[in-house]
């Protein structure tokens, strides 16, 4: 099950479970779509893999399997991949 983490590792920005601007790689890397599709140009920093949106989980499920809390930033920001 996906962890739907709350934020964007290069800049922070919340991003909770249901928001439309998340990427992911395979490994669940999490950006915003400004960062996935700007600096990062839809590859990963950490893997290299490809960034893609990811799935929202439904408001009804929310309750039984919640998003993680577990923020995971890079405070220097992230590199062109």
């Amino acid at each position: 099950m996906l962890e739907l983490r709350p934020g964007c590792e290069c800049c922070d920005k919340d991003l909770p479970p249901d928001s439309p601007d998340a990427r992911i790689c395979s490994f669940e890397c999490t950006f915003c779509s400004g960062c996935a599709d700007g600096v990062l140009q839809g590859k990963c920093p950490n893997c290299g893999g490809e960034l893609v949106a990811r799935p929202r989980r439904p408001a009804e499920k929310l309750a039984k399997f919640p998003a993680s809390t577990k923020r995971v930033f890079k405070q220097q920001g992230c590199e062109r991949g």
